[in-house]
Order: structure tokens, then C-alpha cells, then sequence
């Protein structure tokens, strides 16, 4: 029918932008919040881009969800404010007859975001999570981030390298304080480089430059020039980090269920069910009053999608804390959702047959 294919068609056009325009905010506001950890020197800032790409994973499922439910209410609200709705209803066309290409157009989105929400964002969080234990492996030249002063990995010394010269195995004006045996030590070095021993350990040299040696609050301090200056950098290995839910697979998640994993089960199930049910919400929500402003719609609908996803949050509290069963929990906010729908359906089906007897 050119009624299910002019919809399909609207939707699948402002879906792309909606998606792009909630994926860019999503992305730019964490890339900004990664950019200020990396500043304060708080994670690499090679790695800033893979940490938000797992982000970007992560939040895949909640972004498409959101997508279904503003592209759907969106197309049909301009419907009636072009008064297209009044077309279709003139024609015979009954409310309940969007439900079909609605279903068609989200159908897909919703299998996309249960396999991203039960299979991909587990992965993407398990990945992340070896890449951060990878970061915390890394010694402390790996660590050097030129301009911003960092600490070692056992916390006893801290360093500060202005700039890099040629490679990464040459550093100019060098800053380390440290404390041993329980005086501080100062070294201000103009240049350093990296050495490697035969036998495979790394060395940082300093070259021509002053340490400043002594107890704080005492007398009794030295000062000493020296042209050369080595210390070793100690290598870390790799630990296997300890698995979190969210990195767990679902499969994990039910071979030996606890209170913990049923409740982060009961997310990853919502989330699809969220999506349906939001997508065949914005078809009552749709309704415009002309009266009233163009962004009353939409102010409401995204509330309606925070008390959602909220109440889903509270949901997997709940089970998490074995306050609530996991039989009951996975189902409760839904069946309210789904109940409020068909209310709103109701409700303005009644209100089109009253204005056909008019």
C-alpha cells in the first residue's frame, strides 16, 4: 500500500538523523569529559579515542532505542500537523493501522539492539577492560605524557618532562621528585635519554644536571651535580583483570545465576522490550493539538523515556539486591508500559470515533 511504503520511507530517513544528531552528542559529551582525564594526566592520551569507541558500543542499545521511539513519534506528529492524519482517518484508516509498518520499521532496530545489548556489549566492556589493565602495565616512560606532570605506578615519585625530542627515547628538561629512605629527593635534568641494557632492562639516564637531596623541615641538605644519572624502570606484567557483570557474557550470566547477574540480565532483556514497546507508545503520543506548541510532544516523550529507563534501573536494583524476584522483576515495568499504551490507544480511539459522530 503508498500508505505503508510513504511511512516506512519517512522513517527510515529521519531515523539516520535522529541517530547521527543523539550519537554526536553521546560522543562528544564523553570525548570531552576523556580529553579532561587525559589533561590532568589521569589516562594516556593515545588511549582517549579507544576508551570512548567502547563507550560508543556500550551505549549503542539505550541510542537505538531512543531512535525508534523519537523517529516514529516525530513522523506522525507532523502528519497531523500537516493535517495528513485527517486524510487517512477521512479514508477509513483507524489509529490501530500504523501499529503494522510501525512494527515493520522497528522490528529490525529491536533484533539489532538484543543482540548488541545480550552479545556485543559484553564483549565491548570485556575488551575495554583489558585494554585498561593493558594501560595499567605499562611503565613509566610508556606513561610520559609531555607537559603535564604524572606519578609512577608505586606512587613514590613523580615526574614532570616539558617536551620530547626525535623519538620517544629522548626527553628535554626533565623534572623527578621522589622520596627514598625516607628523604625527598629533587633531579633537574636538560636532557634524559632511554637505554637498554643487554640483558633487556631499560634504563632512563639523565645527563648534566642537579639533584637536591634531604629531610623536609631539616638543615641537612645536599646538592649534587652530576653529567650522568641512570635509574632503572621496572617492567610490569600484565594481569588478567577480574571479570565484571557487565563484562560477562549472557551465557556466564546463566550457568550459575546469583541476585547480582539475574539483575544485570534483566537490563540486558529490557532494553529490546524497552525499544518495542516505546516504538508502538509514540503512536498515541503522536497527536498534535495545533494550539499548542510543536515541542510539547517531544519535551513529553523524552520524559516518558527517562521514567522508562529509570524504572528499569530501579527494576535491576531490586533484583540485584534480592528484593525482588528475577520471575517477576524482568516483566513488571513492561507489562506497566505496555498497560499505559494500550490506555492511550483507548483513549484515542474513543476520542476519533466521537469526532466521526460529530
Amino acid at each position: 500500500m503508498i500508505f505503508h511504503r510513504t511511512l516506512l520511507r519517512e522513517f527510515a530517513h529521519l531515523a539516520g538523523a535522529v541517530f547521527l544528531t543523539l550519537f554526536a552528542i553521546a560522543l562528544t559529551t564523553r570525548l570531552i569529559r576523556m580529553l579532561g582525564q587525559a589533561a590532568g594526566g589521569k589516562i594516556p592520551s593515545d588511549a582517549v579515542f579507544a576508551f570512548v569507541g567502547f563507550f560508543a558500543i556500550h551505549v549503542l542499545p539505550v541510542l537505538l532505542a531512543l531512535t525508534v521511539f523519537i523517529t516514529v513519534l516525530l513522523t506522525l506528529a507532523r502528519s497531523y500537523r500537516d493535517s495528513e492524519m485527517v486524510v487517512w482517518f477521512s479514508a477509513g484508516i483507524s489509529l490501530t493501522a500504523w501499529v503494522r509498518p510501525v512494527l515493520t520499521f522497528a522490528g529490525p532496530l529491536v533484533a539489532l539492539i538484543a543482540v548488541l545489548s545480550l552479545v556485543i556489549s559484553p564483549w565491548a566492556a570485556q575488551m575495554g577492560e583489558q585494554y585498561q589493565s593493558r594501560l595499567d602495565a605499562r611503565d613509566d616512560l610508556t606513561r610520559v605524557t609531555p607537559g603535564v606532570f604524572g606519578e609512577s605506578s608505586n606512587k613514590d615519585r613523580v615526574y614532570f618532562v616539558e617536551s620530547v625530542a626525535g623519538d620517544s627515547t629522548i626527553v628535554q628538561n626533565v623534572f623527578v621528585s621522589s622520596v627514598q629512605n625516607q628523604r625527598s629527593g629533587v633531579m633537574i635534568s636538560r636532557r634524559g635519554v632511554v637505554e637498554i641494557a643487554p640483558n633487556g632492562d631499560r634504563f632512563l639516564v639523565l645527563l648534566n644536571g642537579q639533584r637536591y637531596e634531604g629531610t623536609p623541615g631539616g638543615l641537612d641538605f645536599r646538592i649534587m651535580n652530576f653529567e650522568r644519572y641512570s635509574t632503572r624502570v621496572e617492567a610490569k606484567e600484565s594481569d588478567e583483570p577480574e571479570s565484571t557483570l557487565k563484562s560477562q557474557s549472557t551465557l556466564e550470566l546463566l550457568e550459575k545465576p546469583d541476585p547480582r547477574k539475574l539483575g544485570e540480565l534483566l537490563w540486558r532483556i529490557g532494553l529490546p522490550l524497552c525499544g518495542l514497546i516505546l516504538a508502538l507508545l509514540a503512536i498515541p503520543m503522536s497527536f498534535v493539538n495545533p494550539r499548542a506548541g510543536r515541542s510539547i510532544n517531544l519535551l513529553f516523550a523524552l520524559l516518558v523515556f527517562v521514567v522508562y529507563v529509570n524504572l528499569l534501573t530501579i527494576s535491576q536494583a531490586r533484583v540485584s539486591q534480592g528484593k525482588l524476584a528475577f520471575s517477576t522483576g524482568w516483566w513488571l515495568v513492561h507489562a506497566a508500559m505496555l498497560a499505559v499504551l494500550l490506555l492511550m490507544f483507548a483513549r484515542r480511539l474513543s476520542l476519533f470515533r466521537m469526532s466521526l459522530r460529530r
